[in-house]
Parts: structure tokens; C-alpha cells; sequence
């Protein structure tokens, strides 16, 4: 298809919300909705509007500002609902990659490159270098200006090793880092003994605890979460040895997969958490929402199946 200029102008909150009311959207109280829209902004807002849109540029009959705004608030609530759980797992895995590969390889196994796969090419045709990706990494965090209190008192008061040890180095890695570090270890062996912990194979782990980062990072950034359709997928897990869901639920490209990987993960780290309340409490919170589009199977009704009764869900 040919290209052609953009050439739509910049609209004033005025002129975007009569935009909206000229395609049927119905705005009872036109101040209140700029207000909003000058806190929000049009272009991030109108992305929710699409779901009440049978026709492209009309509103279905009898949509109000107030359906598009709670759509929304839920979808903003649910990414915060999804970086507390995830800052939760971040740690423990965070907890678990130190002291198992700490307690294999010593204190200072972050500067054996042994540990690490030797450098390769990826099948996008990019150089890894995964150690000394790594040591470039934790060098600069070490030289910051402003380094963390403990890589500080590790330089003003020891002189050998040259580097902090695990426990203090490895705290400097984001997830996404952190992710990749566990991916790029060379001994399938050391993958296996840190997913051991979760009664998870390897290679699942593996893809969770990246798709899990990518939902952590879309999360951060305010990206929409509630219906999207995910590139980066988690693995099925096929032979669970620890309670899950029925196959039914299985739609991996969806966020309600994604969330029961959270569930999987809390689960194991904290038999007594939260996640299923807190997640009830937001589907009540906003009963006219359609779960169904986070990846909830339907009966032939087109009712939601009983996510609760699940056995990952019981508790």
C-alpha cells in the first residue's frame, strides 16, 4: 500500500473530546473528561476506546466516557497488581541463581567464565558474549558515581578479591540482565539445580522467567496488558508436578497465562500470598469489564469458566 504524509494537526482537549462525542461516545460532563484528558492524553486513551467500537470510528450505541475510563483504570491497576507479584518472584529468583551457583562454584562465581557460555552468534546474527557482557555490566555499576553503600564498603575495606562477591555483585543486575545471566549459564546441570527449586525443567523456567521480564517491562511502561496478544509467549507446561491449571486455560499468548505463571511462582515462595484475592477484588472492582479478552476460556454460553476452582487458584 503507498505511503502517504501525515498531516493530522494537533487538537485541543476540547476539539479531541467533541471528536469522540461526534462518533456517539456520550460525555455527560465535558470538563470533567478534558480534565482527565489533560492527564492522560487523547492518543494513550483512545486505545480503550476500541474495544466499544464495532465499526472503526463509531461508538457503539449507549458508550459513555465513564466505560472507556474504567477500562482504563482497570488496565493500570492490573499492571500495578503485576509488578508487586512480579518484584516478589524477581527476588526470590534473584535469592535462589546466587546461592545455589554460590554454593557450586564459590563466592565469586560471577567472574568464572567457565560458568558462563563461551561467546556465539544469536539466530538474529548478533554477537553475545555472555561473561563478558556481564563483567562490562558490573564494572560500570562498580565505577559509578554513585555506587550502592555495600559495593563501596566491599572497595573501601578489601583489596582481594578484586570484585564484591555474589551476594553484592549480582544484587546490581536487573531482571532482564538477571534472566539473560540464567540463560546463557553453560551447564544445562546448573540450570536444572536453580529450577529445581520451582519443580519447574529447565528449558520452562527458562522461558517463564523471560516472558515474565517482558510482562515486567511492558508493565513499567504503561503499555496496555489487559487484551494484549503477547510476541514473547511462556512454554506450556505439559507435566506439572505442582498444582496448575486445566488445559483450558492454556492460551499462552494472553495476560491470564502470564498471570498464572505469577500465580505458579508465589505460590512455591509464599503458600499464604495474596495474588488470588487481590486479582478478585479487581474483577469486582470493575464487573462490566470482559475478563474473557485476558485469555479466560468461555463456556458454549459465552459465560467465563470458574478460574478460582482451578487447583493453581485454590488458595
Amino acid at each position: 500500500m503507498a505511503k502517504k504524509p501525515y498531516t493530522k494537526p494537533p487538537l485541543t482537549f476540547q476539539a479531541q473530546i467533541q471528536k469522540w462525542i461526534d462518533r456517539g461516545l456520550q460525555v455527560p460532563d465535558i470538563y470533567r473528561a478534558q480534565s482527565y484528558l489533560s492527564h492522560i492524553s487523547y492518543y494513550r486513551l483512545s486505545a480503550y476506546c476500541l474495544p466499544f467500537q464495532s465499526v472503526k470510528d463509531t461508538f457503539d450505541a449507549g458508550t459513555t466516557f465513564d466505560d472507556v475510563l474504567n477500562l482504563y483504570l482497570f488496565d493500570r491497576e492490573l499492571r500495578l497488581l503485576i509488578l508487586d507479584a512480579i518484584e516478589r518472584i524477581e527476588i526470590a529468583l534473584r535469592t535462589k541463581i546466587i546461592y545455589d551457583l554460590a554454593h557450586k562454584y564459590g563466592s565469586h562465581w560471577q567472574d568464572n567464565q567457565g560458568v558462563f557460555k563461551a561467546p556465539y552468534t544469536n539466530r538474529n546474527g548478533t554477537y553475545i558474549d555472555p561473561f563478558g557482557s556481564l563483567q562490562t555490566y558490573l564494572n560500570k555499576e562498580y565505577n559509578s558515581s554513585d555506587p550502592e553503600v555495600f559495593i563501596k564498603h566491599y572497595f573501601d575495606n578489601y583489596d582481594t578479591p578484586p570484585n564484591p562477591p555474589s551476594w553484592m555483585a549480582i544484587e546490581l543486575v536487573t531482571v532482564g540482565g538477571l534472566s539473560r545471566l540464567y540463560s546463557n549459564l553453560a551447564n544445562d546441570d546448573d540450570k536444572k539445580l536453580i529450577a529445581r527449586n520451582y519443580k519447574l525443567p529447565h528449558f520452562v523456567f527458562q522461558s517463564w522467567f523471560h516472558s515474565m521480564t517482558h510482562l515486567r517491562n511492558l508493565s513499567a511502561h504503561h503499555c496496555r496488558v489487559w487484551n494484549r496478544e503477547y510476541r514473547i509467549t511462556p512454554s506450556y507446561l505439559k507435566s506439572p508436578k505442582f498444582n496448575w491449571v486445566d488445559n483450558a486455560f492454556d492460551i499462552n499468548n494472553r495476560t491470564f497465562y502470564y498471570l498464572n505463571v505469577l500465580k505458579y511462582f508465589l505460590n512455591i515462595i509464599n503458600p499464604n500470598n495474596s495474588f488470588k484475592t487481590k486479582l478478585e477484588a479487581l474483577f469486582t472492582k470493575y464487573p462490566n469489564i470482559k475478563i474473557e479478552y485476558m485469555g479466560l476460556p468461555t463456556d458454549a454460553f459465552g459465560n467465563v469458566k470458574d478460574w478460582k476452582a482451578e487447583p493453581l487458584w485454590k488458595k
